[in-house]
C-alpha cells in the first residue's frame, strides 16, 4: 500500500497556474521563489547517478580555418586593448566561413572520430548532437548530419547550450548500456559567431566556433560514468539568453533592428553562478563516488573563461598541471568545448586507458553537467 499523502489539485481551468499546482503538491517547499527574489546562487542538488558499461571508443575534432585574433577585434570594433586576454585568457578564436554551418563542422568532427576508430557509417546506429546554434529551427541539425554521413540511425538534437555535450553523452550512453545501440556517435558543435552582436565587447570576443565528436561502444562495468550529475535551474534563464526568434517572441523587423536576436549575457552574475556550479557539482560527484581530487588524472572543464576555471580550481585545491585548457586558442565554443578539449588532451597523451577524467559543463538554461569518467 502506498502510504504517501494524496493531494487534490484542481486542474479544471483552461489555463493552469503552475505555481498554484506546485504549492498544492509541495506546500512547504521553497523551490518556487517569489517573482522578485533574485536567483544568483547555484542550486546545489545531491541527485547523482551511475552509468557504466560503455567507453569512448574514438574521438575527433574540427575548427574552421579562419583565425580571429584579439588584435583584429580591437582594430575593427575599437575594443579596449588587452581587455579580452586580461579578463578571459582568450587570445584567438575560430569563425566559420560564409556558407559554413553548424552541421558542416559537426560532420568534419564526426568523420575524424569515425576514422580514428575505424568506424564505418553502417556501424553507427545512433546519433546525438548537442548544439544551441542549429542550422535551422527544423529540421534538426542531427538529421542534416545523418544525411551528410549517410547513416542508418535515429538522429536527435539536445539543446543544453554549453552543457550540451554532457547532456548528449549521457543520453547516448543510456542506449549503449541498455543494449539498444551498439555504436553511438555523439557530437558537440556550435557556430557562436552568428548569434553574438559583433560590436559587443563584453560578449562577442568570448565565443568561437568548433565541433568535437566521440564514438561510444559497450565495455565492461569498470568503464563509463562512475558518477554524474545533470542539472538545470530555469529561474536563471534570463542571465544568458536570446530574447527573439522563438514562439514567445517571434522574430520581427523591429526585434532585429533592436538586436534582440543576438545573445545577451549578464556577465557578472553568470561568472558568480558558474564558479559555484563548477565547485559544488564537482564536490558532489566526487563525494558520491568515493573518490577525491587526487584520484582524478585530468580535469576537463567547459572552456568559458580562465578566471572561472582558475578560481574554481583554487577553491578545490587542484593544481594547474591536472587541468586541460585550450581556451586561449579557441575561446568559448559552447557544446563543442569539452569534446574539443578531450580530443586535444587525448592527442597529447594526457589521457590513458583506465584514467579517471572529470568533465564539467555549465551554461545557459541555466544548465550543468558534471561526470567522473573512467576511460
Amino acid at each position: 500500500m502506498n502510504s504517501s499523502t494524496t493531494v487534490s489539485v484542481d486542474v479544471s481551468d483552461a489555463v493552469i497556474d503552475p505555481r498554484k499546482v506546485l504549492e498544492a503538491l509541495q506546500p512547504s517547499s521553497k523551490e518556487v521563489p517569489a517573482d522578485d527574489e533574485p536567483q544568483l546562487r547555484f542550486r546545489r542538488t545531491d541527485r547523482t547517478a551511475r552509468l557504466t558499461g560503455f567507453q569512448i571508443h574514438s574521438l575527433g575534432a574540427w575548427v574552421p580555418g579562419r583565425v580571429v585574433t584579439n588584435e583584429e577585434l580591437e582594430q575593427r570594433y575599437g575594443f579596449e586593448e588587452g581587455w579580452v586576454k586580461r579578463r578571459t585568457g582568450i587570445c584567438e578564436r575560430r569563425f566559420a566561413g560564409e556558407g559554413e554551418a553548424t552541421s558542416d563542422l559537426a560532420v568534419q568532427a564526426a568523420l575524424r572520430a569515425m576514422a580514428a576508430g575505424n568506424v564505418r557509417p553502417k556501424d553507427v546506429d545512433l546519433l546525438v548532437v548537442g548544439t544551441f546554434t542549429p542550422d535551422y529551427t527544423c529540421p534538426s541539425t542531427a538529421c542534416l548530419v545523418q544525411d551528410k554521413l549517410q547513416l542508418d540511425a535515429p538522429a536527435m538534437d539536445v539543446q543544453a547550450a554549453c552543457s550540451g555535450f554532457m547532456y548528449a553523452l549521457a543520453t547516448a550512453a543510456q542506449f549503449i548500456v541498455t543494449g539498444n545501440a551498439r555504436c553511438a556517435l555523439v557530437i558537440g558543435a556550435d557556430v557562436n559567431s552568428r548569434i553574438v552582436r559583433p560590436d559587443d565587447q563584453r560578449t562577442a570576443p568570448l565565443f568561437g566556433d568548433g565541433a568535437g565528436a566521440v564514438v561510444l561502444k559497450a565495455a565492461d562495468d569498470s568503464h563509463g560514468l562512475i558518477c554524474y550529475q545533470l542539472g538545470a535551474d530555469g529561474s536563471g534563464g534570463a542571465m544568458l539568453d536570446r530574447p527573439s526568434g522563438g514562439t514567445s517572441q517571434p522574430l520581427t523587423p523591429a526585434a532585429v533592428e533592436a538586436g534582440e536576436h543576438f545573445l545577451r549575457m549578464d556577465g557578472r552574475n553568470v561568472f558568480k553562478w558558474a564558479v559555484q556550479a563548477v565547485t559544488e557539482s564537482i564536490l558532489t560527484v566526487l563525494e558520491k563516488s568515493g573518490y577525491t581530487t587526487d584520484d582524478v588524472a585530468l580535469f576537463v572543464l567547459h572552456q568559458a573563461n580562465m578566471r572561472i576555471i582558475d578560481h574554481a580550481m583554487k577553491v578545490l585545491g587542484i593544481p594547474a598541471s591536472k587541468v586541460y585548457n585550450n581556451l586561449d586558442k579557441y575561446g568559448n565554443t559552447s557544446a563543442a568545448s569539452i569534446p574539443l578539449a578531450l580530443d586535444g588532451a587525448f592527442s597529447e597523451g594526457r589521457i590513458r586507458q583506465g584514467d579517471l577524467v572529470l568533465m564539467c559543463g555549465f551554461g545557459a538554461g541555466l544548465t550543468w553537467g558534471t561526470g567522473l569518467f573512467r576511460w
